[in-house]
């Protein structure tokens, strides 16, 4: 946990991460426009729209990814149960370790599969080889991988398939042992049986943790998603369950997309 100077809002009951009125600038370029928005814990949240619409944009500033990205500016309030994340004194590396990414590709590092799995606690400092051998088995497991690459730890990352490889990525995530994972596109680059495998984790890890996730696919959005939100021109138009998106939208912009007749 972490102190937050700014006085709490209040969120309901089960509020994993809060969004208040949200600004995201690319030097004067407004790419997100006051967006808010609320992550239930331990539910999947897909954000979906057309190219251009502002969702990747969006999801990085849940974990302060636009503090890496010269000229970007945020404004607003992400809570992470119920602390602001921007707040000045909280570290950002941490909160990108509580709030973890998944990008569109998978991007292993060119390292033996074990050393990818326990690059974060290394990092932070942990040694012994037991707890990290724990470690990395524990997070396979989670990644539904380590049946696929429990007798070869010990070699590259590079050596597997695609779909191997995004699900190592998220094995890697899971490593440090994070509260939410952010998975932009994550399986845009796989075949359907890849994409397949992504979806069935997606399901099993919300059990544990909260996803938020950013897919093109309608399809995907209605088979993995508990709630969606819609964005288009960098505005967040309208959230809801993904049923009630999908059947009954308040926006005849989210109806007109929903159905392909925009975007």
């Amino acid at each position: 946990m972490f102190a937050d100077t700014a006085e709490p809002a209040t969120i309901s009951t089960g509020t994993k991460l809060n969004v208040e009125n949200l600004d995201v600038y690319y030097g004067t370029f407004q790419a997100i426009k006051n967006a808010s928005l609320a992550v239930p814990v331990n539910q999947v949240m897909a954000l979906i729209g057309p190219s251009g619409c502002g969702k990747s944009t969006f999801i990085r500033a849940l974990n302060r990814m636009h503090d890496l990205t010269p000229g970007a500016r945020v404004e607003g309030r992400v809570l992470l149960d119920n602390r602001n994340i921007y707040a000045p004194e909280i570290d950002p590396v941490t909160i990108r370790y509580r709030i973890g990414m998944v990008f569109q590709r998978p991007n292993p590092f060119p390292k033996s599969i074990f050393d990818n799995v326990v690059y974060g606690p290394r990092i932070h400092g942990e040694t012994d080889k037991a707890t990290l051998m724990e470690i990395c088995e524990r997070s396979l497991h989670r990644a539904a991988l380590w049946d696929e690459v429990k007798d070869r730890l010990d070699r590259s990352a590079m050596t597997l398939s695609g779909g191997q490889q995004q699900r190592l990525c998220i094995a890697r995530c899971l490593g440090v042992d994070p509260e939410v994972i952010l998975m932009d596109e994550p399986a845009s680059a796989l075949d359907p049986i890849a994409t397949s495998k992504i979806e069935d984790l997606i399901e099993a890890l919300k059990k544990e943790y909260t996803v938020v996730i950013v897919t093109h696919s309608m399809q995907q959005a209605a088979r993995i998603s508990d709630n969606t939100a819609f964005f288009l021109m960098g505005e967040l138009l309208e959230t809801d369950t993904t049923a009630t998106i999908f059947t009954k939208p308040k926006d005849k912009r989210t109806e007109d997309y929903i159905t392909g007749r925009y975007g």
